[in-house]
């Protein structure tokens, strides 16, 4: 068995944490970040993130048509952001499209702008169609654990206006499991409550093998599951939202923080 402990600031870390309006990012990220491509290394990413980016591009050549924009933001540069638009556009256009200082995706380096490569590029609102390679790289995105972040007919719930040219890494199944119940982030986030850790999970089926997804609240205290043959057994202790999680070791997985109150175990079985 691996015994994994999870704890409260571990809520605000991973793949899977939500950042909008009412959830604002945390002191900055421990993950690595690298360039989102070869020909602009000043745009930065996580590293995991960049390295499906670029095989995702690789697959279909993108980079021949498509360049990235913009991607991780220090807090500083995403205030001079909010504020030269709200300057120059006003504040109707900047709260439609760029987040409030401190809740702003870039600031994880898990977001991406991409822009179609042409001599003129608009920052704020790249142009990304849905056609040609754009389209492409929009079919071929949840393979590769990115999704749609801002599409339209969600505004209100996502907050921001609609952005076509604006993706999230959020990792493989879930990208998947979005796209196929279309879902945006928030949405996925309740979506997951449906399936507690230790009662049932959401089964994912890639190929011949199974993913099994499942939601733990850090807010349970003293808690104990019974140990089953298709889930480990689950210790929370009454220390501030913390768990210790005994899982397989045959049983490869990810553990990410949701940024409000759990975790997301996604296991490979």
């Amino acid at each position: 068995m691996s015994t994994i402990t999870l704890s409260k600031e571990q809520i605000h870390k991973g793949n899977l944490i939500l950042v909008n309006r009412e959830y604002g990012t945390q002191p900055a990220s421990e993950e690595p970040l690298a360039p989102a491509s070869d020909a602009a290394p000043e745009i930065l990413l996580q590293r995991c993130a960049a390295t499906l980016l670029n095989q995702l591009m690789q697959e279909i050549q993108g980079w021949h048509s498509i360049v990235p924009v913009s991607g991780w933001r220090s807090g500083e540069e995403q205030q001079q952001i909010w504020d030269n638009t709200l300057r120059e556009s006003g504040l109707a256009f900047t709260e439609k499209y760029v987040a409030v200082p401190g809740h702003s995706e870039h600031q994880t380096g898990l977001a991406i702008d991409l822009g179609l490569k042409q001599e003129h590029i608009d920052f704020i609102c790249p142009d990304f169609p849905d056609t040609g390679i754009c389209r492409i790289f929009r079919q071929k995105a949840a393979k590769y654990g990115f999704i749609l972040r801002y599409p339209a007919g969600k505004e209100k719930i996502t907050g921001i206006g609609h952005e076509p040219w604006h993706f999230r890494y959020v990792g493989i199944p879930h990208a998947k499991i979005m796209e196929e119940n279309e879902l945006t982030l928030e949405e996925y986030m309740e979506f997951i409550r449906q399936y507690p850790h230790g009662a049932k999970a959401y089964r994912f089926q890639s190929g011949i093998q199974e993913i099994a997804v499942s939601f733990l609240s850090g807010r349970h205290c003293g808690c104990t599951f019974p140990d089953k043959a298709d889930f480990p057994t689950l210790h929370v202790n009454t220390a501030p939202v913390s768990a210790v999680i005994n899982l397989p070791d045959h049983h490869p997985y990810t553990v990410s923080g949701n940024n409000i109150d759990g975790f997301i175990l996604t296991e490979w079985r």
